[in-house]
């Protein structure tokens, strides 16, 4: 039977980690892409293109394909029973990139495990938290050396995108993780006040917080995203944030024999990203 293990979302923040990483292991690792002239992926991957929002696209990337590494990169669960049947019919496991937020049954993350659970593919379940490419959002601002948003005491604990790749490739190289549910975080609890002080210091720039008015903020935000209802969503969270800080799990530790990446390592590893 072959080996090969098929790579959704492969150039995107964690899917192009699990790409190389698995290439840079020696395994046969196909990547599914929507533009693979743009992708820009090692010489040893075979890239094919496919669209998950198409799933009459898949067939051929699915031929002889063992295991499957799948982000789906929607809002809703449109869709998703064809993609899942569809990886049934050729693979025997599927390590799907979920979320925290899965246990919430009205969320497409908690949909979509529910139909990988029924699919008879053997599963596993990435379920990271915040993560620390999110404050890309402030670039611009910490450029300016002043980041004015709401909820400076909002406490998480960001996880880097190449942990949670390394998880991935980990679950689909190693055995014993069938029917496993990994919550995945980083290894500090820092409210976005410390976040923001955390990456400065990272990239050489001194940078001060400015505790911005929830009211004030969601009209900022509603002219820059254009939707209230993700808009307020992103408010609650960081207002409960607050009160019951994210959860330092060690799960990545615990994994990889490795502490997990800190957000200062993240930020050293994006300085470019900030100027």
């Amino acid at each position: 039977m072959s080996s090969t293990i098929l790579v959704t979302g492969a150039t995107g923040n964690v899917g192009r980690h699990v790409t190389s990483q698995l290439a840079e292991a020696g395994l046969e690792v196909r990547a599914l892409v929507r533009d693979p002239e743009r992708a820009r992926l090692p010489e040893r991957v075979e890239v094919v293109r496919g669209d998950l929002t198409a799933p009459e696209t898949l067939e051929p990337a699915l031929k002889d394909v063992e295991s499957v590494f799948l982000l789906w990169p929607a809002f809703t669960a449109d869709g998703a029973a064809e993609v899942v049947a569809a990886v049934a019919r050729h693979a025997r496991r599927v390590v799907y990139l979920s979320a925290n937020a899965a246990d919430e049954p009205e969320t497409h993350y908690h949909e979509v495990e529910q139909l990988i659970r029924n699919s008879g593919l053997g599963w596993t379940f990435l379920r990271p938290g915040g993560f620390a490419a999110n404050t890309l959002m402030w670039a611009g601002q910490i450029r300016d050396g002043v980041v004015r948003w709401p909820y400076g005491r909002a406490a998480r604990s960001l996880i880097h995108e190449k942990d949670i790749a390394a998880v991935a490739v980990h679950v689909l190289t190693s055995a014993g993780h069938k029917g496993a549910t990994y919550v995945l975080s980083g290894p500090e609890l820092l409210t976005q006040e410390e976040q923001v002080r955390v990456i400065g210091e990272a990239v050489g720039r001194e940078v001060r917080w400015e505790e911005l008015p929830v009211e004030v903020a969601r009209e900022e935000l509603l002219a820059a995203w254009g939707d209230a209802a993700f808009v307020d969503s992103a408010l609650s969270g960081w207002a409960r944030f607050v009160t019951a800080p994210e959860e330092v799990t060690g799960t990545v530790e615990r994994l990889l024999g490795r502490p997990a990446l800190t957000l200062g390592q993240w930020a050293r590893d994006h300085a470019s990203d900030f100027g």
